[in-house]
């Protein structure tokens, strides 16, 4: 089956969140919504995931399912503040409990912070299904940009997250803790052998040089022969070399603190100190 999937591009994050809808009723699931965050002042705003749940309004859609393919380090999870006001259950990666095993420690979260993912709903296994109305959802465990990624394939469609970028870009890097180049390259591989039409929705997209436009969209046939970085047959040695040597030369993402806070409790923020006031931490010198 065919779902019928509408984007939405935040250029701020470079991000794409997908609504991803069963074709013969009103059942849809959101992945990867963004609530908009600015550093500088420490405000958030929703204008982004009001235009989700302005269309989902706006075409009578029944939420079942608000998604996370990981835990984001570029960008606040909208996905409290969406439940909240169009429902669903907000699922992720059973192996979020190693995600916040590790930065309950970077942050001195202490006891209080649970780290057993009781903050989501539905913590997904590899091979797991869930339903959108009549389409079936499989869960593809996808580790190696993080150790909880997943690829969503629904019906004729996969998301990946940051796993995949599209054929002109490449593909996600791997330094994060806990993070593999090894992990990554076999888990494009499981990817790549879904069948050759397969739509891929990528998580973010940059506009790889010499190409103007944002995209999001691509094929696993495409993947396999165009990806800059897997494609035309590399060898996992050849990938693995290329990527640990990228890795070295990025910056941390710009909202990888306030992410990692926010998106390893589902979306919401720590909770308030005695002031009544909820704070943010900035580690020094731990990432």
């Amino acid at each position: 089956m065919k779902p019928d999937v509408t984007a939405f591009f935040d250029e701020a994050t470079n991000t794409v969140t997908f609504v991803v809808k069963d074709p013969g009723s009103t059942a849809c699931a959101i992945v990867d919504s963004v609530l908009d965050f600015d550093y500088a002042s420490g405000r958030t705003d929703t204008e982004s995931a009001d235009k989700v749940i302005e269309y989902v309004r706006k075409e009578g859609l029944s939420v079942e399912w608000v998604l996370e393919t990981h835990v984001h380090a570029d960008h606040l999870s909208a996905a409290p503040y969406i439940q909240e006001r169009v429902g669903g259950k907000i699922g992720i990666g059973a192996n979020i409990t190693v995600v916040q095993d590790t930065f309950g420690k970077v942050f001195n979260e202490g006891t209080e912070f649970q780290r057993d993912g009781s903050q989501f709903d539905r913590l997904f296994r590899d091979g797991d299904t869930f339903t959108i109305g009549a389409l079936e959802g499989r869960v593809m465990h996808t580790p190696g940009h993080t150790p909880a990624c997943l690829t969503y394939v629904i019906g004729d469609a996969a998301f990946v997250g940051d796993t995949l970028f599209m054929p002109d870009f490449g593909t996600a890097r791997c330094d994060f803790p806990g993070g593999s180049a090894e992990m990554l390259f076999n888990s494009i591989q499981k990817i790549l052998c879904l069948p050759d039409e397969t739509r891929i929705f990528v998580g973010h997209d940059y506009k790889a040089p010499g190409r103007d436009e944002y995209a999001w969209e691509t094929t696993v046939a495409e993947e396999k022969t165009r990806n800059v970085h897997v494609g035309g047959g590399k060898s996992a040695a050849e990938f693995v070399e290329m990527r640990q040597a990228r890795d070295k030369t990025l910056a941390m993402p710009r909202l990888i603190i306030p992410s990692l806070q926010v998106n390893m409790r589902a979306g919401q923020m720590p909770p308030a100190e005695d002031d009544g006031k909820i704070y943010l931490k900035v580690p020094v010198n731990k990432l």
